[in-house]
């Protein structure tokens, strides 16, 4: 049997956002209503500078395949997380892929973070604060555009070069105004949405920096360690997230010393029925984000439907 080898070119050539997005909705309400197998994180740091990780298995309801995810992840480089995808098939574990992982990655999270805005932001929302000015941020506010009509971005880093980059890149990309914010606090003031991906290990953003109404997507905190968001802007908003026990043990809440009982519901939850999302405009809602295998799967099963019958992706029989 071959196995397809994807490059990151043969994954973006094989990708499409809103068929993704379609995709991802259906996969979070399949998940909330029929999961089986509880994802899982292995993590280990190898020195001060590098971590390796494994995320798995990606598996839901028909799709006849799972995953297993294995990353470098190591923030001082460019692009920070390397890795690959590897797709076997469900009943015999045939291996039927191995794809790169970094663009997969990021396209999947730009699309949760949009679903997520989708669901729990107010139909209004147009402007966008954007903490942490990465490869990640860009990918949100393109995701973003496929949910709803924005007229104004502002974006802070740490590293003012770099969110004056960010702005001037995505302004001619998008043809939307992106400013550099100076702090925090000036790029959130009058946002709509939020959308923090940085690899703080305190928090930033508190209750008296929101205005009623934003919504927040927390993706920083995705491991042991980090935080982005205070104890204190959980408990007095309305906070959802991919999976609850991941939260607890690593996300949002665990960053802050929190427990299951700031977790109002799971985005599947609400997309299934079972929960209620936004319930009044002046609420603020935050989505806690780890990242699950099961989004990873339905990323790489979307690549590999088309890459398939493409006769110009390489090809290796690991048997021979």
């Amino acid at each position: 049997m071959s196995t397809l080898l994807l490059s990151r070119t043969d994954v973006i050539r094989h990708m499409e956002a809103l068929t993704l997005l379609s995709e991802m909705r259906e996969a979070f309400r399949a998940d909330a209503e029929h999961r089986s197998v509880e994802p899982q994180r292995a993590r280990a740091p190898l020195h001060e500078r590098g971590t390796a990780m494994v995320i798995f298995p990606g598996t839901l309801q028909g799709i006849p395949a799972y995953t297993v995810k294995v990353h470098a992840k190591f923030p001082g480089r460019t692009p920070a997380i390397q890795g690959v995808v590897q797709l076997h098939d469900l009943e015999t574990g045939a291996l039927l892929a191995v794809m790169d992982s970094g663009h997969l990655t990021a396209l999947r999270t730009g699309v949760v973070g949009a679903l997520a805005a989708d669901v729990l932001a107010r139909q209004d929302a147009s402007r966008v604060a954007l903490i942490g000015a990465g490869a990640q941020a860009s990918m949100q506010l393109k995701s973003l555009r496929l949910v709803r009509s924005l007229n104004h971005v502002r974006v802070y880093d740490v590293d003012v070069a770099r969110a004056v980059d960010f702005a001037t890149r995505m302004y001619k990309a998008l043809d939307l105004p992106v400013r550099p914010a100076m702090s925090v606090e000036e790029a959130v003031e009058d946002a709509d949405i939020v959308v923090t991906s940085t690899p703080s290990r305190e928090p930033f953003l508190y209750p008296g920096m929101i205005r009623g109404g934003t919504h927040i997507t927390a993706l920083g905190a995705d491991e042991p360690g980090k935080a982005e968001l205070a104890a204190g802007l959980l408990r007095q908003s309305t906070f959802f997230c991919d999976h609850r026990a991941l939260n607890v043990a690593m996300g949002a809440p665990a960053g802050v010393g929190l427990g299951d009982e700031v977790i109002h519901a799971e985005l599947g939850e609400v997309l299934a029925g079972t929960k209620k999302g936004r319930t009044d405009a002046g609420q603020v809602t935050l989505f806690g984000a780890v990242g699950l295998p099961f989004q990873d799967l339905v990323a790489a099963w979307h690549v590999y439907q088309v890459a398939r019958t493409d006769d110009t992706v390489q090809r290796v029989d690991f048997g021979a």
